[in-house]
């Protein structure tokens, strides 16, 4: 035990003081997004928005998280990652407070896209930190560890949130999501001091390539909008299922989102760390990954038993925990061609993209067809992913050997 105990925490050596502190940063952040696994029920229960409204609120969700993505990376570039880091924070904290005082569907669709426009402001310029702070052989580590801390924060959220709803109401939820928001963005102050942080022009590229002519990259970026699709439904349409087929409370609901978090705490990064010294490559695990989260949806109409949602999160919880780490690392490792704010942005709208059509196209599958036809549909869109990241595997073995070839024929030229 004690063997196994000081290889887990081996796992941890070698990421830079900075790694840390961002991870607390984002611990502290993410703790207190418990808002967003509720809040599909929030809206049918506590305003009486029907299961349209819901849809058009998380497309406004997603739409703001396009826009904020492309800002922050558009300013990262501009003025640096501290200083979007330490607005989108702050905003953040007291837009999350003002939200709960908007009570009609207008009003809470425009409030929900400009706490968006925000709060995603600071992804991009999270990503280029990490980058900036990491040593190229630990960046895969280095993105897992913060992952680690959205989900032990995500892990915490849920099921506290559960408790304050039952204790506090709804309410109590988007005040405690702006406090959270306002101490994280205090730790940032205190801890990453501007003037030791690396500026961006230390880590831009001279002579950068743009990320939209970037064959690769983009068909990557559609297979994790996909993918993005698949992953979403459990933090709207799946919270519904879990209620209304399984008769599941928002308690239970919350225990069984936050075993997600927990799984993640536990796992990934001795799973990362085994994956990264294994011969398997990034793209080739990211398939695998989709393969296990399409598969969590597909056996939820193989039987009614209860026991049944706790393997499919067992399921999407492995296949997450591959996917995004290796994918993280994937598009930083694409970044250096040419300006990481461009493409870190890019990377982070691929999943906003999949907020505005993923929340709502569930949603609205859901109140047509039902949730089994709806799961049958979820797995396709995963099958599909897949496809596309076997494309571009194929598409850059071919790309390796064209450059070989090219670089053989050179030699024979001297």
């Amino acid at each position: 035990m004690k063997t196994l105990f000081n290889n887990y925490l081996n796992t941890f050596k070698g990421l830079s003081r900075e790694v840390w502190w961002l991870s607390l940063i984002t611990l502290i952040n993410r703790a207190g997004t418990m808002v967003i696994p509720f809040l599909s029920l929030y809206l049918t229960k506590s305003l009486n928005f029907t299961l349209s409204d819901v849809a058009w609120v998380m497309s406004a969700f997603g739409l703001g998280s396009v826009v904020g993505s492309w800002l922050g990376g558009k300013l990262t570039d501009k003025i640096g990652y501290y200083k979007v880091m330490v607005f989108s924070l702050l905003a953040t904290g007291f837009l999350f407070v003002a939200l709960q005082y908007l009570d009609t569907f207008m009003w809470f669709c425009m409030g929900i896209f400009l706490v968006m426009v925000v709060a995603d402001m600071f992804r991009p310029a999270m990503f280029v930190a990490l980058s900036a702070y990491s040593k190229p052989k630990n960046r895969t580590r280095s993105v897992t560890l913060i992952r680690l801390a959205i989900n032990l924060g995500f892990s915490a959220g849920p099921a506290v949130g559960g408790i304050i709803i039952t204790t506090l109401g709804y309410g109590g939820l988007f005040w405690v999501d702006g406090v959270t928001c306002v101490l994280a963005t205090l730790v940032l102050v205190l801890v990453l001091n501007p003037r030791k942080a690396k500026t961006q022009e230390d880590i831009k590229n001279q002579n950068p390539e743009s990320a939209y002519g970037d064959k690769a990259f983009l068909i990557f970026l559609v297979a994790m909008m996909l993918f993005g699709v698949v992953f979403l439904q459990y933090f709207s349409t799946m919270p519904l299922y879990y209620k209304d087929i399984h008769h599941l409370t928002e308690f239970e609901i919350g225990i069984l989102l936050g075993l997600n978090g927990f799984l993640i705490f536990l796992l990934e990064m001795p799973l990362i760390k085994w994956l990264e010294d294994s011969r398997f490559t990034k793209i080739g695990l990211m398939l695998f990954g989709a393969v296990l989260t399409g598969l969590s949806f597909i056996i939820l109409n193989f039987t009614s038993w209860v026991g049944i949602l706790i393997i499919g999160m067992l399921l999407m919880s492995i296949g997450e925990m591959i996917t995004f780490p290796f994918s993280n690392a994937f598009a930083m490792d694409r970044a250096k061609k040419g300006n990481q704010g461009e493409y870190m942005a890019l990377y982070s709208i691929s999943f906003s993209i999949a907020h505005i059509f993923g929340h709502n196209s569930g949603l609205q599958m859901v109140d047509a067809i039902g949730f089994d036809n709806t799961w049958y549909i979820v797995t396709l869109l995963a099958a599909l992913c897949m496809v596309l990241l076997f494309i571009l595997k194929q598409y850059l073995n071919a790309n390796k050997k064209h450059k070989r070839k090219e670089e053989e024929n050179e030699i024979l030229w001297i």
